[in-house]
């Protein structure tokens, strides 16, 4: 089994969506573009967001594993994936990479 890490590479926000959708909620998202975690075996990293963890967790085991190439050559380091979380108004956008 690999290591899969987990990087934070951008978090949007779309407070017009919000505005027009949304309820008003006291706690959103607290993950910030830098944060990274490291996958070992598989398994969710302690403090990763569970909602995001359930967006990529497929990908996260499969890495581990040691396969890649996810729709046939839709990353450039096939043992990569770009995946983001399921928020629709503050989605987060995560890099996993198999690391060596």
């Amino acid at each position: 089994m690999y290591d899969v890490r987990i990087t934070v590479v951008r978090k949007a926000s779309y407070s017009d969506l919000s505005q027009k959708y949304e309820n008003p909620i006291e706690h959103a998202c607290d993950i910030n573009e830098g944060e990274t975690w490291v996958s070992h075996n598989g398994q969710k990293p302690d403090g990763l967001c569970e909602s995001a963890w359930r967006s990529m967790r497929w990908f996260a085991e499969e890495l581990a594993a040691g396969r890649g190439n996810f729709y046939d050559g839709w990353m450039k380091n096939p043992y990569s994936a770009m995946i983001s979380c399921n928020d629709g108004f503050r989605p987060v956008s995560f890099l996993l990479e198999r690391v060596m």
